[in-house]
């Protein structure tokens, strides 16, 4: 049996299993960036700047799509999950392009790239997608936060010309308060209510702010429920209402603790 030809000997490349480590660590771009150097030891810079092209395209590609996936369908992958997918994706390709090669060139005991240099390309591959995810969180708009921004900057509005009722409790004649209740805090959080309804309605709407807007929905509420109190206090010329009315502020202000 003859022995197969030593082809390889002066060359060095990265191994799959070195491949596979820079991918899961930095993305299809450290992969493509290694499988071109492989092909480059191989004199196939072609093939090794096609391979790199490739990669870039399937990164955009995998985070673009990410950025897409609602956050709430996001949080319920794991987070190893797509890593280890595409890193599978990865060692599959480079087995079938290169893999004879590398197995050869490994049973002839040729050298290979440490995989601490494989891993440190990856870091810097990891690195720099980093930074394209910050400067595109930073830099370009985000229409989902735009258009919320958009809602509860009038939900502040609201709020405000609500509130200003209590700096009228002990200056204004009972008929300005109940016409200023009925005819501008009521309506305002009603209104209130609808822009988080609305809201809640914004596509890609993140958990977080999903879960603010139940908070604003129960604070809107209680607001709602103190001017009813308000009122039926000023009508009856009563104190009965304090009790309630000390009760619900009280858990209008615990909200707006969770709030902050």
């Amino acid at each position: 049996m003859t022995e197969s030809i030593n082809t390889t000997k002066d060359l060095k490349f990265y191994s799959q299993k070195s491949i596979g480590i820079a991918t899961f660590i930095g993305g299809p771009m450290a992969a493509g960036y290694l499988i071109k150097e492989n092909y480059k030891a191989l004199n196939e810079n072609d093939k090794g700047k096609t391979a790199l092209i490739i990669s870039i395209l399937a990164t955009i590609a995998i985070f673009g799509t990410l950025f897409l996936i609602p956050e709430t369908i996001i949080d319920k992958i794991p987070n190893m999950l797509i890593p280890a997918v595409y890193t599978g994706i990865i060692y599959l390709i480079v087995n079938k392009i290169h893999g004879t090669i590398l197995d050869t060139h490994e049973a002839h005991n040729n050298a290979f790239y440490s995989g601490w240099k494989a891993a440190g390309i990856g870091l810097i591959s990891l690195i720099v997608l980093a930074a394209i995810i910050v400067a595109s969180i930073f830099l370009i708009p985000d229409e989902t936060y735009d258009a919320y921004d958009a809602e509860m900057e009038q939900f502040t509005k609201n709020e405000e010309a609500s509130l200003v009722f209590y700096e009228h409790l002990n200056t204004e004649d009972n008929l300005s308060l109940l016409n200023e209740i009925n005819a501008i805090a009521i309506p305002k959080w009603k209104e209130n209510i609808e822009i988080i309804h609305r809201s809640n309605s914004i596509e890609g709407l993140p958990s977080e702010l999903l879960e603010q807007n139940k908070k604003l929905l129960k604070y809107s509420k209680l607001r709602i429920e103190a001017f009813e109190l308000f009122k039926k206090l000023i009508i009856n010329d009563s104190e009965a209402y304090d009790t309630e009315l000390n009760r619900v502020h009280a858990e209008i202000e615990a909200v707006i603790e969770s709030l902050n």
